[in-house]
């Protein structure tokens, strides 16, 4: 590269070191020099006072509203979802209260047919006992009336074979006696 330097300016010297101007920088490093620190603390002071003023007139004032924004944003925020907790309480409430009414509803439906189902099957109950009693009444009776009719002809049928049955033994019969015998016998 130096090589390529000098190859293009041709007419230039060739400088083989660089030498410092040692008066220029005897002092050391500038902030410590102790002939400046006066100047030095006077600007530092108007730095301070200047980015003091900056802060505290333009910085800080638009950073407390920022933080009394976010601030008011969290406790509206906050307070939406208290109300919001309420509303789901409330409903939730009113879904048990609604759920517990149907149910009670549900339940009392329930009885009210059991009890009209109940009712109309011991009324049908009574009605078909009642009829039975009557058919049972009438079936005795009827049962009584064949009995008779049938104890009354059999009396008669009795009477009838014995006297038969006498006249083929003895070859004549006493119809009166035939009766009286059938007549002790049946009693």
């Amino acid at each position: 590269m130096i090589a390529e330097a000098m190859a293009q300016e041709p007419g230039s010297e060739l400088i083989a070191e660089t030498h410092v101007p040692d008066a220029e920088h005897a002092g050391g490093f500038p902030p410590f020099d102790a002939t400046t620190f006066e100047s030095q603390i006077v600007w530092l002071v108007l730095s301070f006072l200047a980015l003091y003023f900056l802060m505290s007139r333009v910085a800080l004032p638009r950073i407390a509203t920022v933080l009394e924004e976010r601030r008011d944003r969290i406790a509206d925020d906050l307070d939406q979802a208290a109300q919001f907790k309420r509303q789901t309480d409330e409903a939730i409430e009113a879904y048990e209260k609604a759920l517990a009414e149907a149910r009670a509803k549900a339940h009392e439906i329930a009885q009210e047919t059991r009890d009209r189902l109940h009712e109309e099957t011991e009324r049908q109950r009574l009605a078909i006992e009642a009829r039975l009693a009557e058919k049972i009444s009438e079936a005795e009776k009827q049962i009584a009336s064949t009995r008779d009719a049938a104890l009354a002809n059999v009396r008669s049928v009795a009477v009838d074979v014995a006297g038969a049955i006498v006249t083929q033994l003895l070859g004549e019969a006493d119809p009166a006696a035939a009766e009286r015998a059938v007549d002790t016998e049946l009693k």
